[in-house]
């Protein structure tokens, strides 16, 4: 009995919990300091959008300053002739390689660059194509004449600009042997590419045949 005395008496001189502020206590106090600011929801929602506002028009400088930056160095590029503003050009033919009848070559393609590697660059490159081309006997058949057509054409176009700066650099008894080859070669290539369009399966292993006599002829000349 006097355990439980002396714990009534201590519970009676320990100090009572400090009461904790309700919600709306605090609620009240925030909005007592935005009256004292001159704010209200009015006012907050405003300052709102005009900070969203001005991230946005920031951003918006930002963007305009890089893009012009960037289009700054472009036309310094394109000034510098680093970048092509119109077609790609299509090199000129100084000799006498062309379809007599069209003036041109069927399978020569448009819109590829041809780039300057001079004329023992496109030497190689010719002694390259043609072996390229060569192997290109194993694609001949219904399912695939397709691609053949394509890596003529793709093949042939580069044949033809390089053989033109061949005949151009070669001294004057080479210039005739190398346009006559250049010729029998790019008549094969009319003939071939004919044939695939049309899905002759026989004239386009008959013309293909004739075709690698004279790409050997080009690898050899090129060695």
């Amino acid at each position: 009995m006097e355990r439980l005395a002396n714990l009534n008496s201590l519970s009676k001189t320990l100090p009572s919990p400090v009461p904790t502020l309700p919600i709306r206590q605090a609620t009240r106090k925030r909005s007592t300091v935005n009256e004292h600011l001159g704010l209200t929801s009015d006012n907050l929602q405003e300052q709102r959008l005009a900070l969203q506002a001005s991230r946005r028009t920031a951003l918006g400088f930002a963007s305009v300053a890089l893009i012009g930056s960037f289009g700054n160095r472009f036309a310094l590029a394109e000034d510098n002739g680093y970048w092509l503003t119109g077609p790609i050009p299509v090199p000129p033919i100084y000799n006498k390689i062309a379809n007599e009848k069209t003036g041109t070559r069927s399978f020569v393609r448009n819109g590829i660059y041809i780039a300057d590697i001079k004329v023992k660059g496109s030497m190689y490159r010719l002694r390259k194509y043609a072996f390229d081309l060569l192997a290109l006997g194993d694609l001949i058949g219904k399912d695939a004449l397709n691609y053949v057509r394509k890596y003529l054409r793709l093949k042939g176009t580069f044949m033809y600009y390089d053989f033109d700066k061949v005949i151009s650099a070669a001294s004057a008894s080479d210039k005739q042997p190398l346009t006559d080859l250049a010729n029998r070669l790019f008549d094969k290539f009319e003939k071939l590419e004919d044939a695939v369009k049309k899905e002759d399966l026989p004239e386009t292993q008959s013309c293909y045949q004739d075709t690698s006599i004279i790409l050997q002829e080009v690898m050899d000349r090129m060695a």
